[in-house]
């Protein structure tokens, strides 16, 4: 648990990536292999569940620092974090615990879900008292289910792959599925993960355990592109595709049974069942990379992304909701077909027999349910950027340009072939900032998550109403600014929420824009982040809600 505990708070206190890599090669190289299982599940996004509600921690925490309410309340407004306000403030620890990871999450944390309240009482203030501040603080993130950490998951990979002697690429494919809930890290998986690639390692699950016969592949991500597509040579040597707005996901068809899996490794096969059923249509040892979108049957167009919102959202689907969200697979790629691995076929050839999976379909309710993305052709690129300028009205996000005898990489790489997204530019609008929060890690003492209006002009009357939030788009010395100007401007507290005087103007930038009834704005928009500060406009020159709602109907702009 101190070792863990050492590695989170040196991962928290940096931004340099050398630094945050020898962190963990340093960590990896020496922890037991449960322990390890652990904090790589947590580092690469491993999602851990509110063991104690955050009143609790709050009221034991001032117990026993011996706070009156009001003190602990503006500790906590001047830290900005609630685990490290309590590390803070409670009374230097009594003894030490040796323990080890492993110990702690497993005896101590998980059983305290649930615990009554006089022995939920005594164990964590015993718990407490065993640890120092890096400890203290650590415990009450992973309890209280505010665990994150400023890594990347490719940073962990890069790690793990350093530690085992075994190429990254490969450590990023076993460790896909590897923050699935319902399998728990243990030292048996682990060890599996950093095995010595072998000489059989290349064939498809030789790596892998019986239990994870329904794992996905790495998904191959692309580049934006920055540059005049001009430079990359003529267009006949690429596939050209709509960039559709949906969840990426792998549909994988093994053993009889089926898997449906989002690009953030979450297994979403109970959320859209009839994507599951077209999986039990396929063969046997098949995946399938591509889009689930929303798509009602017999249409030529799928839904606005919001139409999805509720298959997420909802932990119940019921027949209203599958019914006003129907949802379809579109395909980009087969990754694997009757067991046999393509990835490393060219992408043209991959294609070719995506088409005849298709067409294998037709006349059967499959049909509807798998649809392949269609191929965007043009005489030369300028042909192709005029197309390009009609994404809005299609409802889609630009153009991807993939090389024809691309294979399917790992994660972003250039290595087997270049993908560009060569996306339109988003949405923009000038907005006032009218509430702040303070932000979480090493920005836990700045106000940096940021709501944004616009101005209402309906009846005549001109007030300003908030449709956005966004805390990404600045540098470091701008969000030190607008702290200090949102510091002075409070003129009202709602918990950790600060309502400011209306004084800033910033350029916001999003990718979709939709009508909502459950924003008083009336609309929700889709990405939201600042592109600059304006400092050259006053509150008065911010653009209005009805300028927003003419983005809902003339997409094009």
């Amino acid at each position: 648990m101190k070792r863990f505990a050492a590695l989170y708070t040196a991962l928290d206190a940096t931004t340099s990536t050398h630094d945050k890599l020898a962190a963990l090669t340093s960590y990896f190289s020496t922890a037991e292999p449960e322990d390890a299982a652990w904090a790589s599940y947590f580092l690469a996004g491993g999602k851990p569940r509110q063991l104690v509600p955050t009143r609790v921690l709050t009221e034991l925490a001032r117990e026993r620092a011996g706070l009156p309410e009001w003190l602990f309340e503006e500790s906590y407004h001047a830290v900005g974090d609630l685990a490290e306000t309590i590390a803070h403030i409670l009374p230097p620890a009594p003894r030490t615990s040796e323990l080890g990871l492993t110990q702690w999450i497993e005896q101590r944390m998980l059983p305290l879900r649930g615990l009554p309240p006089e022995e939920l009482r005594t164990r964590l203030l015993g718990y407490w008292d065993e640890l120092d501040w890096g400890g203290r603080f650590l415990l009450t993130k992973l309890i209280g289910g505010g665990f994150r950490v400023g890594v990347a998951r490719q940073l962990v990979v890069r790690a793990l792959a350093e530690v085992a002697g075994v190429d990254h690429k490969r450590i990023a494919q076993r460790m896909v599925g590897w923050t699935d809930s319902q399998q728990k890290p243990d030292a048996a998986r682990y060890l599996r993960l950093i095995a010595p690639q072998s000489d059989d390692d290349t064939q498809q699950h030789a790596f892998r355990h019986d239990s994870d016969l329904g794992l996905p592949y790495p998904f191959f991500l692309a580049h934006p592109l920055q540059t005049d597509p001009a430079t990359l040579g003529d267009p006949a040597l690429w596939l050209i595709e709509w960039k559709w707005d949906g969840i990426r996901a792998q549909l994988v068809k093994r053993g009889g049974r089926v898997w449906l899996w989002s690009r953030g490794e979450d297994l979403i096969t109970d959320r859209f069942p009839e994507v599951a059923a077209l999986g039990e249509a396929l063969p046997d040892g098949y995946v399938i990379d591509g889009e689930i979108l929303a798509w009602e049957p017999g249409a030529v167009a799928p839904l606005p992304f919001a139409r999805l919102q509720p298959r997420i959202a909802r932990k119940t689907l019921t027949r209203k909701i599958l019914a006003d969200s129907p949802a379809a697979l579109l395909a980009y790629d087969l990754l694997e077909a009757n067991g046999q691995d393509l990835r490393m076929n060219p992408l043209a050839e991959r294609r070719a027999r995506l088409d005849a999976l298709a067409a294998s379909l037709d006349g059967t309710f499959a049909h509807g349910l798998l649809r392949v993305s269609p191929l965007v052709s043009g005489a030369d690129w300028s042909a192709l950027a005029a197309l390009r300028e009609e994404s809005r009205a299609r409802g889609v996000e630009g153009l991807m340009l993939k090389e024809r005898a691309s294979m399917y990489g790992v994660g972003r790489t250039k290595a087997s072939g270049t993908w560009w997204k060569w996306k339109i530019e988003p949405y923009a609008v000038d907005a006032v900032l009218v509430y702040a929060q303070r932000g979480h890690g090493r920005r836990a003492s700045l106000y940096t998550d940021f709501t944004f209006a616009v101005w209402d002009e309906a009846n005549g009357v001109r007030t300003l109403v908030p449709f956005a939030k966004a805390y990404s788009g600045l540098t470091d010395e701008e969000m030190r600014q607008v702290d200090a100007i949102v510091r002075k401007t409070t003129v009202d507290k709602f918990g950790p929420v600060r309502s400011v005087t209306p004084t800033l103007v910033f350029e916001i930038g999003f990718e979709g824009i939709q009508a909502s009834s459950r924003h008083k704005s009336g609309v929700a928009v889709r990405f939201p982040r600042m592109l600059r500060w304006r400092t050259d406009k006053q509150i008065d020159d911010a653009d209005t809600l009805a300028m927003l709602k003419g983005f809902i109907a003339n997409p094009a702009g």
